[in-house]
């Protein structure tokens, strides 16, 4: 299997151009759909193992977690991602949070606040549906902040991430690259089928017509905050087949490198044993349990 994060890893430092990025490639996938289907399964029970590992690890003190956090235009496939990539994972595990406009309380705060207070636990894999960055993302855009301000939450942002990792978070970050077309043929296929008008909302075509504006915030976002201890991974999205297996892969690949272990028992396990073999299934009142009596 290929290092994907090496294939997939943005460059920090000098803005990158979002149209060279074919958002159909499949770099270092399967060969087709049904072998990605297949190949993503089969990551499951290693990714599900792994979880337990790092679960069990916080017991005994290890305060590591891992933070994967997914950015991309509408339909890119955030939510499909929770669905078909964290639904490998045992949920109780995990700790999902999808950002929306903030709320007056959060407008209170500095931008980050509310972020600080989704953060996983230790032992635990945390999932952001958006994240901070749509305060340099939407706010750029929409012109939410001037900017100076926005020009400040770069680094604000580097230093936050620096101190996640500095305390045990492994911070995945993921940007879903899908085309303009395709993002039009599934909102066509939202608007076709009844069941998926929930999904709809007329102000997606409104935020078409700002769809160069919004790549290039992409293309500033992904230059100035693609670090050595948090860089960005830019994952071609127009094959959903192959967004899921791409970042189950990614997972896979901190999650081993994290390489958590069980922590070793704190107490006497062969007298432990010895108890359970010589227990008695009478009650301590010399009565037979219920369930047990006589025919």
């Amino acid at each position: 299997m290929p290092n994907l994060r090496e294939l997939l890893r943005v460059p920090g430092g000098a803005r990158i151009d979002l149209t060279s990025y074919d958002t159909a490639a499949t770099p270092g996938g399967p060969r087709d759909k049904a072998a990605g289907l297949a190949a993503t399964a089969a990551l499951g029970p290693r990714l599900a193992a792994l979880q337990e590992r790092l679960y069990a690890a916080s017991t005994g003190g290890d305060r590591r977690r891992l933070l994967l956090v997914l950015q991309g235009m509408d339909t890119s496939g955030k939510g499909g991602t929770v669905k078909h990539v964290i639904g490998l994972f045992n949920p109780s595990g995990c700790r999902i949070k999808a950002f929306k406009a903030p709320t007056r309380e959060e407008l209170n705060h500095p931008f980050l606040w509310r972020v600080m207070q989704a953060l996983p636990q230790p032992g635990e894999i945390g999932i952001f549906d958006r994240s901070h960055y749509e305060d340099v993302l939407i706010a750029r855009v929409r012109g939410l902040a001037p900017p100076k301000v926005l020009d400040r939450r770069y680094g604000q942002i580097d230093r936050f991430e620096q101190s996640l990792v500095e305390d045990g978070v492994t911070v995945v970050k993921v940007f879903l690259h899908i085309s303009y077309d395709e993002q039009r043929r599934r909102l066509l296929e939202r608007l076709d089928n009844p069941e998926k008008h929930w999904k709809f909302n007329p102000g997606d075509i409104e935020e078409r017509a700002l769809w160069p504006a919004y790549q290039e915030a992409y293309e500033i976002a992904l230059a100035r905050c693609s670090t050595e201890e948090a860089p960005w991974y830019l994952v071609p999205a127009d094959r959903k087949w192959y967004r899921n297996w791409a970042i189950s892969t990614l997972l896979l690949e901190h999650l081993e490198e994290m390489d958590p272990a069980y922590p070793p028992g704190d107490f006497d396990v062969t007298a432990s044993r010895k108890r359970l073999l010589l227990d008695s299934i009478a009650d301590p009142g010399g009565g037979v349990p219920e369930g047990c009596g006589r025919r």
